[in-house]
């Protein structure tokens, strides 16, 4: 068989969701896709300027490929996917074309799966420039017509795909995402109670802090988790600090100037985006993990924080707690005051918080990015 993978990306330097998902795929696909079919990886080629020359650039791939894998470089100055990528399935077609990135060619193989991540801009619109969501409706809705296969990361997922883009069940395949393991954790000290015994990282003042990672975007619901810190820090007199981690995103400019009026703002810190190392390190000596988000389609950062050992505050809507499990602090996203509550609940309470990390270890082994590999290769073989 000739299995084609869209990889354009799955390799960026700095991957956010869908490109984790992409690339964690890829990686681990590797190991049960048969040595007798061949596998070509789509990647996008760059215009690059070395010594004074111009020249076509690959993204760099971290890992090692089968013999039986390939990389076809592909160059298009706009529309890679739908002008490149399509004349690419003419070119030479293969007999199954896998997109784990939503967007569907135009010209495609009839045996197109896509992954389809969630549909997060039809429930929070203003989350979303006008075109964004023009542009995701439209694809996402093209995606589902014509694949043969969706694949769904959540079962929440599944029904807003059904409801929403009257996709029959029948063609809908839901495979957990997995997330990144053998990071190590704090779970220990956290049980005992000692939430503040581990070193912070050197980016940081030595104080407990509380820590949100992800895309800094009006969806992640920034502007109420500052509005509740507030709250904790008058009420509660917590001493804590903020740190959010992440690139800007859509609504950025609300989010920053709602930092820089904060009552406690000398107590928010802004790292922007991090490598994996910190991030765990951050994660690692964090006293709770904030993910109170208007809308999500999976959720991986959940898991991450579950697996390092950390209580999560977390949002009672959507995949949510069907991924987090029963081991977190759920509350209602668009209300300040159950933010608040929720995370004073967990900071208050050590017999608490070792509860929740217990239960969290035992989620997290519901996932994992090989199972969900084996998976993805099952419905190429349509098993």
């Amino acid at each position: 068989m000739f299995i084609g993978i869209d990889a354009s990306r799955a390799f960026l330097r700095r991957r956010t969701g869908i490109e984790e998902y992409a690339y964690q795929t890829i990686k681990h696909l590797r190991a049960v896709i048969p040595e007798t079919d061949t596998v070509v990886l789509y990647v996008r080629k760059k215009l690059a300027l070395e010594k004074g020359r111009l020249r076509m650039q690959f993204p760099e791939i971290d890992f090692e490929l089968p013999s039986n894998w390939r990389v076809r470089g592909i160059w298009a100055p706009r529309f890679w996917t739908q002008i490149a990528l399509s004349l690419e399935m003419v070119r030479k077609p293969p007999d199954i074309l896998f997109v784990p990135a939503h967007t569907v060619p135009l010209i495609h193989p009839k045996k197109t799966i896509v992954t389809i991540h969630g549909l997060e801009y039809e429930f929070c619109p203003g989350a979303y420039s006008f075109w964004a969501r023009l542009y995701m409706r439209a694809s996402i809705r093209f995606s589902c017509r014509v694949a043969e296969t969706v694949i769904s990361v959540s079962q929440n997922t599944k029904r807003d795909v059904m409801r929403l883009y009257g996709v029959p069940e029948e063609r809908i395949r839901v495979i957990y995402e997995g997330y990144e393991q053998g990071r190590g954790n704090r779970a220990e000290g956290l049980e005992k109670g000692n939430a503040n015994e581990n070193p912070v990282p050197s980016a940081l003042s030595p104080q407990p802090y509380l820590l949100f990672i992800g895309r800094l975007e009006e969806r992640k619901n920034i502007v109420r988790i500052i509005e509740s810190f507030e709250i904790l820090k008058e009420k509660y007199q917590i001493p804590h600090q903020l740190v959010l981690v992440g690139k800007p995103g859509y609504g950025y400019g609300k989010i920053r100037c709602k930092m820089q009026d904060a009552r406690c703002r000398n107590e928010i810190r802004e790292l922007g985006y991090v490598t994996a190392e910190e991030k765990w390190e951050l994660l690692r000596n964090a006293d709770v993990f904030l993910f109170p988000t208007l809308y999500e389609g999976f959720g991986i950062p959940v898991l991450e924080a579950q697996s390092a050992g950390v209580p999560v505050v977390t949002s009672d809507n959507s995949s949510l707690p069907e991924v987090a499990g029963e081991g977190v602090a759920y509350v209602d996203p668009l209300s300040v005051e159950s933010i608040a509550q929720g995370i004073w609940r967990v900071l208050s309470d050590a017999t608490l918080r070792g509860a929740m990390v217990e239960k969290g270890k035992v989620n997290v082994s519901r996932f994992s990015w090989e199972q969900s590999a084996k998976e993805t290769a099952d419905v190429f073989l349509n098993k």
